[in-house]
């Protein structure tokens, strides 16, 4: 458990944790630095690398590659929706879908599309992979927000895919291509990747999204549509020091409060990566939202949630799932016992005076070979 209070502690690396990054390190650098050495911005943009990289790093390991997950409960059965594999190995490059009926082990079970939409590519040409995706149902059907863009640019593009249920048995299964949500130019200064949908204590819906480039954005929704008006308000909720490294937004409302989680530092390098999860409040969805210390995060502020714990490096773009009255924080990491692949965890989440709190690590790391790390 992380300690409550204003102040949350990053746990100790073990000696036999020491031993494992070294070795680790010590291959990345005889692999010509293949699990570091992805460029220091664009964010989100920087998956694009990743998954090729340490493709190439591994001999014996299977490849998994889980970035950006996000969740949902339909019957009994847990959906896990991720960003496409960049090396193309792993569906290519489309959204990856897995499940799991306990929150352990995790099946994989095609994509979502099984090529790119055209829109896309019209728009930013070839892209390796589609970005980020966020699940959520209403308005009797299950919507899936994702991302695309490329390496270093915020020339991107939100966009939107529905289904009546998430079960591929079912014959109403059918995802639908409903086209473009939201979009940045090089004449904006903002990045429309990693879209995330927020419910309103009201029942509006809103759509959180943002990486490097002035910070974590926000904008409200048409409930019909799920997208929002042809020139909609953009709220600014969190910003860091230049060059801002900060994406993976998400928005839940507890007892009161709006809560923003972010993922702070850089991604994609492996056992490298510098990525934490931060967070902060607010009473009003548009902000300003606080740290437990009163700082906003518009001017930096963020009280640590959860960061590297022994084999689990990098954790990144939270995603909070409440269901049946229990909360989990669910995200991604990378793997120092396997060579820097990504994979997901899914931990408890209590709420401390207030604040989130994260418990046990309930997915087994796949090259540790025993127990997760608490």
């Amino acid at each position: 458990m992380r300690l409550p209070g204003n102040t949350m502690r990053f746990p100790a690396v073990t000696a036999k944790t020491r031993l494992v990054l070294i070795v680790a390190l010590s291959v990345a650098v005889l692999l010509g630095g293949t699990l570091a050495a992805v460029a220091t911005t664009g964010g989100t943009a920087a998956r694009a690398a990743v998954g090729a990289n340490v493709r190439a790093a591994q001999s014996t390991a299977p490849y998994i590659f889980v970035h950006d997950p996000t969740m949902a409960r339909e019957g009994g059965t847990y959906y896990l929706f991720s960003t496409g594999d960049p090396a193309g190995v792993i569906g290519n490059g489309n959204i990856q879908i897995r499940t799991s009926t306990d929150l352990r082990n995790w099946s994989y079970e095609g994509t979502v599309f099984a090529t790119k939409p055209a829109w896309i590519t019209s728009a930013l040409g070839s892209i390796p992979n589609l970005w980020a995706p966020d699940i959520s149902y209403f308005g009797g059907l299950w919507h899936l927000y994702y991302a695309g863009s490329s390496f270093g640019s915020n020339n991107s593009v939100i966009g939107l895919a529905t289904t009546p249920t998430l079960d591929p048995r079912s014959p109403a299964y059918h995802w639908t291509d409903d086209g473009q949500v939201f979009g940045s130019t090089s004449a904006d200064d903002y990045n429309a990747i990693d879209p995330s949908l927020v419910n309103a204590a009201d029942g509006g819906k809103w759509l959180v999204f943002g990486s490097f480039w002035s910070g974590i954005k926000l904008i409200q929704l048409d409930a019909a549509t799920g997208k929002p008006a042809a020139s909609p308000t953009v709220y600014s909720l969190a910003a860091k020091a230049s060059p801002d490294p900060e994406e993976g937004a998400g928005i839940t409302y507890h007892d009161g409060y709006y809560y923003l989680f972010v993922a702070v530092g850089y991604c994609c390098r492996g056992i490298s990566s510098t990525y934490h999860i931060q967070a902060g409040r607010s009473a009003s969805i548009t902000g300003p939202y606080l740290d437990a210390a009163g700082t906003a995060m518009l001017n930096g502020g963020g009280m640590d949630v959860q960061g590297t714990d022994a084999g689990m490096i990098g954790p990144g773009s939270p995603f909070v799932f409440a269901d049946a009255g229990a909360s989990y924080l669910v995200y991604h990491y990378y793997d120092a016992f396997d060579q820097g692949d990504a994979w997901v965890q899914v931990r408890p989440l209590a709420w401390i005076d207030g604040w989130p709190v994260t418990g046990q690590a309930l997915v087994p790391v796949p090259g540790q070979g025993g127990p997760p790390a608490s």
